[in-house]
């Protein structure tokens, strides 16, 4: 149980971390964007290139986040692999429950 509470708390603490990284190269590029619109010649390549670098500093970050990420993957893959009659039946109520919510509606 425990081990189970300190992987949940791991993936949260990945999809924080993820999400604050993805707001953070948002806001830059908005900043970015916005300080464009008067440039042009060397300040224009110049602009190019940061909007590239952190274009690539994204893509890393997805990068790590998927590998940070694959154990838990993996682990819910063999869980599902080994009780397919539970899964089975975890997702039929999960269905049930949110077909009840949205008939509600």
């Amino acid at each position: 149980m425990a081990r189970k509470g300190t992987a949940q708390a791991n993936g949260e603490q990945i999809k924080d971390q993820a999400f604050s990284e993805l707001k953070a190269l948002i806001e830059e590029s908005e900043k970015l964007l916005k300080s464009s619109a008067s440039l042009v010649g060397e300040e224009a390549e110049d602009l190019r290139g940061q909007i590239s670098q952190k274009l690539q500093q994204a893509l890393d970050s997805v990068a790590s986040a998927r590998e940070r990420t694959r154990p838990m993957v993996d682990a819910t893959e063999v869980y599902i692999g080994g009780h397919p009659w539970q899964t089975v039946a975890i997702s039929a109520g999960f269905g049930l429950v949110v077909g009840l919510l949205l008939g509600r509606r």
